[in-house]
């Protein structure tokens, strides 16, 4: 592996680096039963709870199949709340039940969010943000989400947000990784060229591709649940490998003591 550069800004995807997360398979009948007393009130009679449940396991499943298709286009969008909720839950349904669903997508949106997935912040954490704190690089989160503020909540209840300079998740900005813009909007904001940046996610078709894309200083793959599954053949490669935030602590101290290394990453 040579060496990496010294960078000047730490961006870090959020589950799978900052947090691990396990799936919640009572989600879809948790959130139906929620769903399901709101439209009755709403005087919306025409679904069941199965019905619901049905289609909320239909649009995950959907969804998961467009964002594996999402990592091919050069500058892919983010999906909508309302486009989730109107098109890939409820194309079916009853207008007046379909209607509720677009008029709260995104509350529905963050509900289903903090129900999917359990989130436990990943050892190490704390040390790597204070290797950076120790040489002054900002630290940013960049994520794909279809609700970044439940990933805002995690990391304010867990006292973790301070530690952050900048949160950017895709569907507050409108596109989604791989697209570039999603490390460019972070460099902008942080006022740092991509180039000095390293980008650490989970994932070789969103966040290695992603690093590529937007010519960062380094892509740092963090291993995770799911790092190898890959939906298809990804040709980009990271430029290092890490097994958790401990070791991604000590890649960072290796480039930011090497002797003779400036500011600049220039030996």
């Amino acid at each position: 592996m040579d060496q990496l550069i010294r960078p000047a800004a730490l961006l870090l995807d959020f589950g799978g680096v900052v947090v691990a997360t396990t799936n919640r398979p009572s989600w879809t009948g948790e959130l139906a039963a929620e769903l399901h007393h709101d439209l009755v009130a709403a005087g919306c009679h025409d679904l069941t709870h199965d019905d619901i449940v049905c289609d909320l396991k239909a649009a995950a499943a959907a969804d998961s199949h467009w964002k594996n298709a999402m990592s091919r286009p050069a500058a892919p969008v983010e999906m909508t709340a309302h486009r989730y909720w109107t098109e890939f839950v409820a194309a079916d349904w009853p207008p007046a039940a379909r209607a509720f669903v677009t008029a709260h997508a995104l509350t529905l949106c963050h509900r289903q969010g903090e129900l999917r997935q359990d989130r436990e912040t990943r050892p190490g954490i704390d040390g790597l943000l204070d290797a950076a704190d120790r040489y002054g690089l900002p630290v940013a989160v960049v994520s794909n989400a279809l609700s970044g503020s439940v990933h805002r909540d995690y990391l304010r209840n867990t006292g973790l947000e301070k530690r952050f300079a900048l949160q950017v998740y895709s569907d507050e900005a409108g596109v989604r990784k791989p697209n570039p813009e999603m490390i460019h909007l972070a460099a902008r904001a942080l006022d740092v060229p991509a180039s000095r940046t390293w980008y650490v996610g989970d994932n070789f078709d969103r966040d290695v591709l992603c690093g590529r894309r937007a010519g960062v200083g380094a892509s740092v793959l963090m291993e995770a649940r799911g790092t190898y599954e890959r939906p298809y053949v990804v040709r980009v490669r990271p430029d290092a490998v890490v097994a958790d935030p401990y070791a991604l602590r000590d890649l960072l101290v290796a480039a930011c003591a090497r002797p003779g290394t400036g500011a600049d990453g220039a030996a």
